[in-house]
């Protein structure tokens, strides 16, 4: 007589239990493919570090369903204030909608500071430097140069303010006046980017707005960093605020040349331009520390 249909079972001996059941977790592990989406910040903005290509890839990190935390693996001193305003608005949309952690690796000054205020979560490295939260506007003027070689200008304008920052005409009370309104202007919509991201107001806010750089350890205490950590440390808070099992990582972008790995200057800019001026005064702007 057949044995009822419910007895019909097969099990492996005892022995083999264990591998099986080994084989069976890392099979899910394995077939798991939620990702921590690692995206490197290393660069001038406005230099090596090109906005519009960055926001485009935290849009698609927005929208990709595997992706369910994002580390901003930052090394920049920051640059152009507009763009470092569109990665800001970029890293927010982000981290509205699945975790953000900004890892200062190296530097994290200016406009990448900026744009790190958008996370979650700030983290840096012991010895990175962060800070430099500041507006500046710099250009030469040549109108004493040109006098010299008995050279002359002929201006024809429709406004007062049409020639404003024209090197070759020396600024009038005027000028000067309307200059420090725009920055003003630039610099109050950092602070208030800072301000909300780390809850800080009054004399706490004034203390780090002053243009300063400080270690990582010092901007914790000023609450410009939420931790101090190592890569694998940002990898793991990462991980505790997705909520996920582990830490499996997706590295976005081009791949890195070696001249990029071994960090030779330019490297991966293309030909000597604009943006490679760019990305030399930008690094001559903040304090590097060396041993």
């Amino acid at each position: 007589m057949p044995l009822p249909a419910h007895r019909l079972t097969l099990a492996a001996p005892a022995a083999l239990r264990g591998p099986i059941a080994g084989l069976s977790t890392r099979a899910v592990e394995l077939a798991d493919r939620r990702r921590i989406a690692v995206l490197t910040i290393k660069g001038v903005i406005g230099g090596a570090v090109r906005a519009p290509d960055v926001t485009h890839q935290l849009d698609k990190l927005r929208e990709s369903c595997t992706t369910k935390a994002v580390l901003l693996d930052i090394d920049s001193p920051g640059g152009s204030a507009t763009e470092s305003e569109a990665l800001y608005l970029a890293t927010k949309r982000l981290a509205a909608d699945k975790p953000v952690v900004a890892w200062i690796r190296g530097t994290g000054a200016s406009g990448s500071y900026f744009m790190a205020c958008g996370a979650t979560r700030i983290l840096a490295f012991p010895s990175a430097i962060v800070g430099s939260i500041g507006v500046i506007s710099a250009r030469p003027i040549l109108a004493e140069t040109l006098r010299r070689i008995g050279a002359s200008l002929l201006v024809t304008k429709t406004g007062q303010f049409k020639d404003l920052g024209a090197p070759w005409k020396e600024p009038t009370e005027e000028d000067r006046a309307k200059e420090q309104s725009l920055v003003d202007a630039v610099f109050e919509r950092f602070t208030a980017a800072v301000r909300d991201a780390r809850d800080l107001r009054g004399r706490a806010l004034d203390a780090v707005t002053t243009g300063e750089v400080w270690l990582a350890t010092q901007a914790k205490d000023l609450g410009l960093v939420d931790a101090i950590a190592e890569e694998e440390g940002a990898l793991e808070e990462a991980q505790r605020l997705a909520g996920l099992p582990h830490h499996r990582t997706v590295r976005i972008g081009r791949r890195r040349t070696v001249l990029q790995r071994l960090g030779v200057p330019g490297a991966g800019m293309g030909p000597p331009g604009v943006r490679w001026i760019t990305e030399i005064e930008g690094w001559l702007r903040i304090p590097s520390v060396r041993m």
